[in-house]
């Protein structure tokens, strides 16, 4: 069991350090630092985009754009965080293995 727990959490991590690399592309590609034209930045921004979005869309849904700032990645990073949190604490001690 706790390597299912172990599992979890790396993939948990795994989400949120995509969540952060397409916030940061986001930032870069508005600013014109990096250029979508660009082959590689452009596939790379597609692949983070289509492992993001089906995550975003349903938050987007709930909470729309506010004055142009999508808050919908905070509310992923709330989750992951609670996720990881009830994953390292409550789930062992539940299931009686600390």
């Amino acid at each position: 069991m706790i390597a299912v727990l172990q599992t979890l959490s790396i993939i948990l991590n795994l989400v949120w350090w995509v969540f952060l690399i397409m916030i940061i592309m986001s930032w870069l590609i508005s600013f014109n630092v990096i250029n979508t034209r660009n082959e590689f930045v452009a596939m790379v921004w597609r692949a983070v985009n289509s492992i993001t979005d089906p995550i975003l869309r349903p938050i987007r849904r709930v909470i729309p754009p506010m004055g142009g700032l999508d808050l919908s990645p905070i509310i992923v990073f709330i989750i992951i965080f609670f996720l990881q949190s009830f994953l390292a604490n409550d789930v062992p001690r539940m299931m009686g293995l600390y």
